[in-house]
């Protein structure tokens, strides 16, 4: 009962963090490639391009590399090597969307692979959701893509992730 009502309330409410990251960045300098998207805009797009970029990466690298498999009990299809490779995606992105907007790339290295690795709970935590319920989707709005809630989990763990180091280290 718990799962059903307190624990998903608390899982949802964590997409407020974005909400959050729009109104604690730093402004965008007026030199910087993406300065006319705005700050809050900005950050928003960094964080939505290194959840992709690591979704991205982990699947084509993992596809074409993973034979070692990890945490198949909750998510069969995982293995090492897509983790590795999300994990170089994303922080190669992130550096990329920092230098666009007026930051240190140097912020990638550590901010990369935490989210990309918040971004991976997000995922399994859905995935453990799922296998509690015994439901092999979270919806049937999107066909062929586990639900709603396969859309944004991964959003749900690295919005906390980008926001907190955000207003921890960058100025």
């Amino acid at each position: 009962m718990w799962m059903a009502t307190t624990f998903g309330a608390l899982y949802i409410s964590l997409i407020g963090f974005v909400v959050r990251l729009g109104h604690a960045v730093p402004a965008v300098p007026d030199g910087a490639p993406l300065a006319g998207l705005g700050a809050e805009r900005g950050w928003i797009l960094l964080l939505l391009l290194a959840v992709w970029s690591y979704d991205t990466g982990a699947f084509l690298v993992g596809r074409r590399f993973g034979r070692e498999r990890f945490l198949t009990h909750i998510s069969p299809s995982k293995t090492y090597a897509g983790l590795v490779g999300g994990v170089v995606a994303t922080t190669v992105v992130v550096g990329i969307l920092l230098w666009a907007l007026g930051q240190s790339p140097l912020h990638a290295i550590l901010l990369g692979p935490l989210a990309a690795l918040a971004a991976q709970a997000g995922d399994l935590a859905e995935s453990m959701l799922k296998r509690a319920a015994g439901a092999k989707e979270s919806g049937t709005l999107i066909p062929g893509h586990g639900g709603m809630l396969d859309r944004v989990d991964s959003f749900l763990f690295a919005a906390p992730v980008v926001t907190l180091y955000v207003v921890a280290l960058v100025t």
